[in-house]
Protein backbone atom coordinates (compact mmCIF):
# COMPACT_ATOMS: atom_id res chain seq x y z
CA UNK A 1 0.00 0.00 0.00
CA UNK A 2 1.35 3.43 -0.47
CA UNK A 3 2.18 6.43 1.34
CA UNK A 4 -0.56 8.10 -0.02
CA UNK A 5 -3.23 5.87 0.65
CA UNK A 6 -2.35 5.88 4.31
CA UNK A 7 -1.99 10.00 4.31
CA UNK A 8 -6.15 9.49 3.14
CA UNK A 9 -6.46 7.34 6.02
CA UNK A 10 -5.50 9.77 8.17
CA UNK A 11 -7.13 12.82 6.91
CA UNK A 12 -10.05 10.18 7.18
CA UNK A 13 -9.24 9.62 10.88
CA UNK A 14 -8.73 13.03 12.17
CA UNK A 15 -11.88 14.53 10.36
CA UNK A 16 -13.75 11.92 12.03
CA UNK A 17 -12.53 12.33 15.60
CA UNK A 18 -13.79 16.35 14.49
CA UNK A 19 -17.19 14.65 13.92
CA UNK A 20 -17.09 13.05 17.62
CA UNK A 21 -16.33 16.31 19.01
CA UNK A 22 -19.43 18.14 17.20
CA UNK A 23 -21.69 15.46 18.25
CA UNK A 24 -20.56 15.37 21.94
CA UNK A 25 -20.98 18.92 22.04
CA UNK A 26 -24.53 18.97 20.64
CA UNK A 27 -25.07 16.33 23.14
CA UNK A 28 -23.82 18.38 26.11
CA UNK A 29 -25.68 21.39 24.59
CA UNK A 30 -29.04 19.55 24.29
CA UNK A 31 -28.67 18.31 28.08
CA UNK A 32 -28.03 21.51 29.15
CA UNK A 33 -31.66 22.98 27.19
CA UNK A 34 -33.66 19.68 28.11
CA UNK A 35 -32.52 20.73 31.96
CA UNK A 36 -33.26 24.38 31.60
CA UNK A 37 -36.91 23.52 30.51
CA UNK A 38 -37.59 20.78 33.22
CA UNK A 39 -36.26 23.18 35.91
CA UNK A 40 -38.44 26.25 34.86
CA UNK A 41 -41.69 24.04 35.20
CA UNK A 42 -41.99 24.59 38.78
CA UNK A 43 -42.54 28.33 38.25
CA UNK A 44 -45.13 27.26 35.69
CA UNK A 45 -46.94 25.24 37.34
CA UNK A 46 -47.03 27.44 40.72
CA UNK A 47 -48.56 29.90 38.41
CA UNK A 48 -51.06 27.58 37.11
CA UNK A 49 -52.15 26.67 40.53
CA UNK A 50 -52.49 30.28 41.67
CA UNK A 51 -54.93 30.58 38.75
CA UNK A 52 -56.58 27.20 39.42
CA UNK A 53 -57.53 28.38 42.83
CA UNK A 54 -58.48 31.98 41.68
CA UNK A 55 -61.18 30.19 39.36
CA UNK A 56 -62.29 28.44 42.13
CA UNK A 57 -63.16 31.30 43.91
CA UNK A 58 -64.49 32.84 40.77
CA UNK A 59 -66.99 29.99 40.25
CA UNK A 60 -68.07 30.44 44.16
CA UNK A 61 -69.24 34.13 43.23
CA UNK A 62 -71.07 32.70 39.86
CA UNK A 63 -75.13 32.85 41.01
CA UNK A 64 -75.52 29.72 39.37
CA UNK A 65 -73.72 26.50 37.73
CA UNK A 66 -71.64 27.71 34.37
CA UNK A 67 -73.80 26.61 31.47
CA UNK A 68 -72.21 24.11 29.19
CA UNK A 69 -70.23 25.96 26.42
CA UNK A 70 -71.96 25.49 22.78
CA UNK A 71 -71.08 22.94 20.28
CA UNK A 72 -67.55 23.58 18.91
CA UNK A 73 -68.10 24.99 15.10
CA UNK A 74 -64.33 24.25 14.51
CA UNK A 75 -61.80 21.74 15.91
CA UNK A 76 -58.53 22.45 15.86
CA UNK A 77 -55.23 19.95 16.65
CA UNK A 78 -52.44 22.07 18.34
CA UNK A 79 -49.42 19.85 17.70
CA UNK A 80 -46.25 20.26 19.12
CA UNK A 81 -43.09 19.73 16.74
CA UNK A 82 -39.23 20.40 16.70
CA UNK A 83 -38.19 23.80 15.66
CA UNK A 84 -34.65 21.48 14.54
CA UNK A 85 -32.86 18.31 13.02
CA UNK A 86 -31.31 15.62 14.93
CA UNK A 87 -34.19 14.44 16.66
CA UNK A 88 -34.67 10.63 14.99
CA UNK A 89 -39.00 10.08 15.40
CA UNK A 90 -39.47 13.02 17.63
CA UNK A 91 -42.38 14.88 14.97
CA UNK A 92 -43.47 11.64 13.72
CA UNK A 93 -44.46 10.72 16.70
CA UNK A 94 -46.86 13.93 17.30
CA UNK A 95 -48.08 14.37 14.04
CA UNK A 96 -49.38 10.53 14.23
CA UNK A 97 -50.51 11.57 17.88
CA UNK A 98 -52.30 14.22 16.13
CA UNK A 99 -53.91 12.51 13.15
CA UNK A 100 -55.49 9.73 15.62
CA UNK A 101 -57.03 12.38 17.85
CA UNK A 102 -58.99 14.44 15.48
CA UNK A 103 -58.75 13.27 11.70
CA UNK A 104 -60.76 16.04 10.72
CA UNK A 105 -59.31 18.98 12.30
CA UNK A 106 -57.41 22.05 11.55
CA UNK A 107 -53.46 21.34 12.06
CA UNK A 108 -51.54 23.80 14.10
CA UNK A 109 -47.83 22.67 14.24
CA UNK A 110 -45.36 24.79 16.83
CA UNK A 111 -41.55 24.25 15.08
CA UNK A 112 -40.62 24.84 12.00
CA UNK A 113 -38.86 21.59 10.93
CA UNK A 114 -42.44 19.84 12.22
CA UNK A 115 -44.13 22.13 9.89
CA UNK A 116 -41.93 20.65 6.85
CA UNK A 117 -42.51 17.13 8.33
CA UNK A 118 -46.10 17.76 7.97
CA UNK A 119 -45.57 18.53 4.95
CA UNK A 120 -43.87 15.90 3.73
CA UNK A 121 -46.57 13.35 5.52
CA UNK A 122 -49.34 15.39 2.89
CA UNK A 123 -50.64 17.28 5.82
CA UNK A 124 -52.40 20.17 5.44
CA UNK A 125 -50.88 22.99 8.05
CA UNK A 126 -53.73 25.47 8.71
CA UNK A 127 -51.72 27.87 11.11
CA UNK A 128 -47.59 27.51 12.11
CA UNK A 129 -45.21 29.54 14.08
CA UNK A 130 -41.61 28.60 15.49
CA UNK A 131 -40.99 26.45 18.24
CA UNK A 132 -38.84 27.59 21.31
CA UNK A 133 -35.14 26.80 21.30
CA UNK A 134 -35.03 27.63 24.32
CA UNK A 135 -36.74 27.73 28.42
CA UNK A 136 -36.74 31.47 28.05
CA UNK A 137 -38.50 32.19 25.04
CA UNK A 138 -42.05 29.45 26.31
CA UNK A 139 -43.86 32.43 27.16
CA UNK A 140 -43.47 33.97 24.01
CA UNK A 141 -44.78 31.07 22.00
CA UNK A 142 -47.73 30.67 24.10
CA UNK A 143 -48.45 34.36 23.31
CA UNK A 144 -48.51 33.77 19.72
CA UNK A 145 -50.49 30.58 20.44
CA UNK A 146 -52.90 32.34 22.57
CA UNK A 147 -53.20 35.15 19.87
CA UNK A 148 -54.15 33.05 17.34
CA UNK A 149 -56.75 30.92 19.03
CA UNK A 150 -58.67 33.91 20.31
CA UNK A 151 -58.34 35.27 17.11
CA UNK A 152 -60.78 32.92 16.04
CA UNK A 153 -62.97 33.71 18.72
CA UNK A 154 -63.12 36.44 18.46
CA UNK A 155 -64.37 36.00 14.75
CA UNK A 156 -67.07 34.31 16.25
CA UNK A 157 -65.82 30.91 15.78
CA UNK A 158 -66.37 28.16 18.81
CA UNK A 159 -63.31 26.50 18.92
CA UNK A 160 -62.10 23.36 20.14
CA UNK A 161 -58.63 22.80 20.88
CA UNK A 162 -57.04 19.62 21.60
CA UNK A 163 -53.43 19.67 22.39
CA UNK A 164 -50.54 17.14 21.69
CA UNK A 165 -47.01 17.50 22.72
CA UNK A 166 -43.97 15.52 24.17
CA UNK A 167 -42.89 15.01 27.57
CA UNK A 168 -39.91 13.33 29.59
CA UNK A 169 -41.37 10.09 30.96
CA UNK A 170 -38.34 9.55 32.60
CA UNK A 171 -34.45 10.25 32.29
CA UNK A 172 -34.25 8.55 29.10
CA UNK A 173 -37.89 8.72 27.11
CA UNK A 174 -40.17 10.40 26.21
CA UNK A 175 -43.86 10.01 25.12
CA UNK A 176 -46.70 11.57 23.85
CA UNK A 177 -49.47 13.75 25.35
CA UNK A 178 -53.13 14.45 24.08
CA UNK A 179 -55.62 16.48 26.35
CA UNK A 180 -57.91 19.10 25.44
CA UNK A 181 -57.57 22.32 25.76
CA UNK A 182 -60.47 24.83 25.15
CA UNK A 183 -62.99 25.48 25.86
CA UNK A 184 -61.39 25.20 29.69
CA UNK A 185 -63.46 22.20 31.58
CA UNK A 186 -64.44 23.67 34.77
CA UNK A 187 -65.31 21.04 36.65
CA UNK A 188 -61.42 20.56 36.76
CA UNK A 189 -62.11 23.59 39.79
CA UNK A 190 -64.07 22.59 42.66
CA UNK A 191 -66.45 25.61 44.02
CA UNK A 192 -64.93 26.91 47.28
CA UNK A 193 -67.47 27.43 50.13
CA UNK A 194 -65.68 27.55 53.14
CA UNK A 195 -64.01 30.93 52.73
CA UNK A 196 -65.35 34.87 53.05
CA UNK A 197 -66.13 36.20 49.41
CA UNK A 198 -62.93 38.24 48.62
CA UNK A 199 -63.65 42.03 47.51
CA UNK A 200 -63.26 42.01 43.39
CA UNK A 201 -63.76 44.86 40.99
CA UNK A 202 -64.93 42.46 37.94
CA UNK A 203 -68.24 40.80 37.16
CA UNK A 204 -68.02 37.34 38.56
CA UNK A 205 -68.39 36.13 34.47
CA UNK A 206 -65.99 38.72 33.14
CA UNK A 207 -63.82 37.57 36.08
CA UNK A 208 -63.78 34.15 35.71
CA UNK A 209 -63.63 34.89 31.79
CA UNK A 210 -60.04 36.19 32.14
CA UNK A 211 -58.78 33.84 34.89
CA UNK A 212 -59.44 30.81 32.17
CA UNK A 213 -57.97 33.30 29.42
CA UNK A 214 -54.79 33.27 32.02
CA UNK A 215 -55.27 29.57 33.19
CA UNK A 216 -54.57 28.49 29.23
CA UNK A 217 -51.55 30.53 28.87
CA UNK A 218 -50.51 28.81 31.76
CA UNK A 219 -51.02 25.49 30.00
CA UNK A 220 -49.72 26.16 26.86
CA UNK A 221 -46.15 27.75 28.79
CA UNK A 222 -46.18 24.32 30.36
CA UNK A 223 -46.75 22.59 27.24
CA UNK A 224 -44.25 24.16 25.38
CA UNK A 225 -41.23 23.52 27.89
CA UNK A 226 -42.26 20.09 28.06
CA UNK A 227 -41.78 20.40 24.34
CA UNK A 228 -38.03 21.43 24.51
CA UNK A 229 -37.14 19.45 27.47
CA UNK A 230 -38.83 15.95 25.23
CA UNK A 231 -37.23 17.79 21.74
CA UNK A 232 -33.44 18.25 23.56
CA UNK A 233 -33.80 14.32 24.70
CA UNK A 234 -34.47 13.05 21.72
CA UNK A 235 -31.38 15.04 20.43
CA UNK A 236 -28.91 13.59 23.34
CA UNK A 237 -30.70 10.22 22.32
CA UNK A 238 -29.37 10.95 18.14
CA UNK A 239 -26.29 12.37 18.80
CA UNK A 240 -25.50 9.39 21.57
CA UNK A 241 -26.23 6.72 19.00
CA UNK A 242 -24.15 9.62 16.55
CA UNK A 243 -21.51 9.05 18.21
CA UNK A 244 -21.29 5.35 18.78
CA UNK A 245 -21.54 5.26 15.48
CA UNK A 246 -18.40 7.19 14.86
CA UNK A 247 -16.16 5.34 17.62
CA UNK A 248 -16.99 2.43 15.86
CA UNK A 249 -15.63 3.78 12.43
CA UNK A 250 -13.02 5.47 14.32
CA UNK A 251 -11.87 2.19 15.90
CA UNK A 252 -12.30 0.36 12.37
CA UNK A 253 -10.06 3.45 10.51
CA UNK A 254 -7.65 3.15 13.42
CA UNK A 255 -7.00 -0.59 12.69
CA UNK A 256 -7.42 -0.38 8.93
CA UNK A 257 -4.32 2.46 9.42
CA UNK A 258 -2.20 0.09 11.64
CA UNK A 259 -2.96 -2.77 9.08
CA UNK A 260 -1.92 -0.65 6.15
CA UNK A 261 0.81 0.45 8.02
CA UNK A 262 2.47 -2.59 8.74
CA UNK A 263 2.22 -4.11 5.13
CA UNK A 264 4.26 -0.61 4.16
CA UNK A 265 6.99 -1.51 6.70
CA UNK A 266 6.82 -5.48 5.02
CA UNK A 267 6.98 -4.12 1.89
CA UNK A 268 10.08 -1.61 3.03
CA UNK A 269 12.30 -4.61 4.33
CA UNK A 270 10.93 -6.88 1.47
CA UNK A 271 12.72 -4.20 -0.95
CA UNK A 272 15.75 -3.69 0.88
CA UNK A 273 16.70 -7.20 1.32
CA UNK A 274 16.57 -7.67 -1.98
CA UNK A 275 19.65 -7.95 -4.20
CA UNK A 276 20.87 -4.27 -4.88
CA UNK A 277 19.36 -3.19 -2.52
CA UNK A 278 20.88 -1.67 0.89
CA UNK A 279 20.70 -4.62 3.28
CA UNK A 280 22.54 -6.95 0.57
CA UNK A 281 26.46 -8.26 1.10
CA UNK A 282 29.10 -6.12 -0.70
CA UNK A 283 31.43 -9.06 -1.86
Amino acid sequence: MSSEHLSDIRKRIAATRQLETVFTAMRGLAAARSHDAQKSLDGVRSYASAVGEAIQIALSLAPSEPTAPPSASKRIVLAFCSEQGFVGGFDDRVLRAAALSSPQASLYVVGQKGKTSATERGLTVAWSTPMAAHAVDAPAVAERIADALYDQVSSGERIQVELVHMAPASPSEIGVISKPIVPLDLARFPRVSDRAPPLVNLAPPLLLSTLTEEYVFAELCEAALLSVASENLARMQAMTAARSNVRKTLDELTARHRRLRQEQITEELLELSRPGGALTPTR
